[in-house]
């Protein structure tokens, strides 16, 4: 076992007195604003395959290949101005790092940037501007940090590398990571979830409309608006990439199939009452079993959220953890 990763110890967390709820802990740490301390970015984009296209919000210190630096990728149908990109980001550059938002294909409104749509197993387009973050800006020491989507799309991208993961990759960070894709699908259809399965039904409709209107010889209208994730997934997202249904989708877009190969220093928060991300008890077993990952399951802390009581900062637990984790591993 690596010995940075024994000796690295992550704060108790404690709940704000009135947010032990994970409903409330997810609402309120979604609609709780930060202030953005974050400067002007170089907005840039980044090829990741033949005709598409990500932007990239990039704040750099005044000698950036001497510094470490922290990619943040959100969650579905999230971008890069979500609040907890913005909070981890001003965490990161306080202590010295870099920082790079990183939009998902067709987020943060660069529909007209793929004529492709995008899903929870694109790891390969966070890998592909990794690599050209080393090759073109000689960045010697980088950190990928995923927010629920993007925790699966970090962790996947680790496990694909497994031991051939760039050397400049020094850690990976998942909070609240849909690991378990399928499982997680189906809980967000449970009664208490459907709130938060009707905002994401709605955003990803209003985008694929998007889509429709500027790509109209790649996409074509649904006979009916889908009524689950799970349904979108499996008469739009599926056919359109290839997969033979919703479950091939999660099945081999899923970080749980390579959880136990990854190789870089890793910490993964989850909270135990998070309403509707699921691990299954193999992949805690696997990720439990691999002496590069630190898990750390709290009993609070919702989705995403992990609200702590304001105590010297601005009560943002798991966004203080990450910093934490990433000075550990010299990043910062």
């Amino acid at each position: 076992m690596p010995e940075n990763l024994i000796t690295f110890s992550p704060d108790s967390f404690v709940p704000r007195r009135w947010l032990r709820n994970g409903h409330a802990q997810t609402i309120v740490g979604n609609f709780l604003p930060r202030e953005n301390h974050l400067p002007s970015p170089e907005e840039r984009l980044f090829q990741v395959e033949e005709n598409v296209q990500v932007l990239c919000h990039c704040h750099w210190q005044p000698h950036p290949s001497e510094c470490g630096t922290m990619m943040i990728v959100h969650g579905l149908e999230g971008s890069s101005v979500s609040q907890y990109v913005i909070g981890t980001g001003n965490k990161a550059w306080r202590a010295g790092m870099n920082v790079i938002r990183m939009n998902m294909r067709n987020c943060g409104g660069t529909e007209h940037l793929a004529p492709t749509l995008y899903h929870s197993g694109l790891s390969a387009d966070v890998a592909s501007v990794i690599r050209t973050l080393i090759g073109q800006d000689n960045l010697s020491r980088i950190a990928a940090v995923g927010y629920s989507m993007g925790g699966n799309l970090v962790l996947k991208m680790a496990g694909d590398w497994a031991e051939s993961a760039p050397q400049q990759l020094r850690a990976i960070v998942a909070v609240s990571p849909a690991a378990d894709l399928d499982l997680s699908a189906d809980a967000m259809h449970e009664p208490a979830n459907l709130i938060y399965e009707w905002k994401f039904l709605l955003s990803l409709m209003r985008r694929y409309g998007r889509k429709i209107a500027i790509f109209p010889e790649h996409f074509r209208r649904v006979k009916r608006f889908p009524r689950s994730i799970r349904e979108f997934d499996d008469v739009i997202t599926a056919p359109h990439f290839g997969f033979a249904g919703a479950q091939d989708y999660y099945t081999r877009a899923a970080s749980a199939r390579v959880i136990n190969q990854i190789a870089v220093p890793t910490l993964i928060i989850h909270a135990q009452d998070d309403p509707f991300i699921r691990i299954a008890p193999e992949t805690r077993a696997m990720i439990v079993a691999n002496p590069n990952v630190t898990f750390v399951e709290t009993e609070h802390g919702g989705h995403c959220a992990f609200l702590s009581a304001a105590n010297g900062y601005d009560g943002r637990w798991a966004e203080l953890q990450i910093v934490n984790f990433l000075r550990f591993q010299g990043l910062a």
